[in-house]
């Protein structure tokens, strides 16, 4: 369903009362209700939907399309969404599916995640982690390069092994939402469920500038990808704080937007430079 400016605006309205109960409420967040940058989050609010889903979309085409020249399936398939997977793979009851695809999308998702922590990849990456002042609001704040690189190798793996688009694709409201709140200003880490799903505590280490915390907790649903190849952090008894990143960066929405390509052409100029 294509988005429409009602919508989001409700959207927007609604998720603000919610978290406004959970981080104030339940949480006892306190600070300025207007903290720095909440404009510069709104505007991606609202330019996701219309401008980055629309970008990501059209990525999702080339595993479609890879899945119509291979013969599984055809274009009037996907248009009458009547295309359910193929091989043992699909033929596999859907709820099993499910569990199958959860797991692997964050294993894929966790990787994605940590391409972009290095390299020429993490401009784009770093507009994410660029606010200071870190709430459900700044979990809105993601290039559409990072937006589009991260679905494609979430989904794209998972549609040519022959799992249900549908289920596949009904993967990216669950994160969307899930990531929203693991940015919350609370200090959950769910106890003795803290190895096991993915906190606010665990996510917002993964945010802080303390250099303990760098390149930390990657995944997006479950720890035990970080337990297992080494990269969980959330020390008991402490919380993350200090947010944002070490290097300046634009914090308005036009300058976020260019300053990673700004970055990248840079860079390729320099090494045409030095042919």
């Amino acid at each position: 369903m294509a988005p429409s400016l009602q919508n989001t605006l409700f959207g927007l309205v609604f998720l603000a009362v919610l978290f406004l109960v959970i981080e104030r409420g339940l949480g006892r967040a306190r600070g300025p209700l207007l903290r720095r940058g909440w404009l510069t989050d709104v505007g991606y609010f609202f330019f996701t939907p219309f401008v980055t889903r629309v970008l990501t979309k059209t990525g999702l085409i080339l595993p479609a399309a890879l899945l119509v020249w291979c013969g599984v399936a055809s274009v009037e398939d996907f248009r009458q969404q009547s295309y359910a997977g193929f091989g043992l793979v699909g033929g596999q009851p859907l709820w099993l599916q499910a569990v199958e695809i959860y797991l692997l999308a964050d294993l894929l998702g966790y990787w994605s995640h940590r391409l972009f922590h290095g390299g020429r990849w993490w401009p784009f990456h770093a507009v994410h982690h660029s606010s200071e002042d870190l709430d459900w609001l700044s979990s809105i704040r993601v290039h559409p390069v990072n937006d589009l690189v991260n679905k494609f190798i979430q989904v794209t793996p998972l549609l040519l092994l022959g799992f249900n688009p549908w289920v596949t694709l009904s993967t990216a409201p669950l994160f969307t939402l899930y990531a929203i709140f693991l940015h919350a200003r609370v200090d959950w880490d769910f106890g003795p469920l803290r190895y096991v799903i993915a906190t606010p505590v665990f996510h917002r280490w993964h945010h802080s500038r303390q250099r303990e915390a760098w390149d930390k907790n990657f995944a997006g649903l479950f720890p035990v990808w970080d337990l297992l190849f080494g990269t969980f952090y959330m020390p008991r008894g402490r919380v993350p704080e200090d947010f944002g990143i070490t290097e300046p960066f634009p914090q308005h929405l036009p300058g976020q937007l260019w300053e990673p390509v700004r970055r990248l052409w840079g860079r390729k100029a320099a090494a045409d430079e030095n042919v």
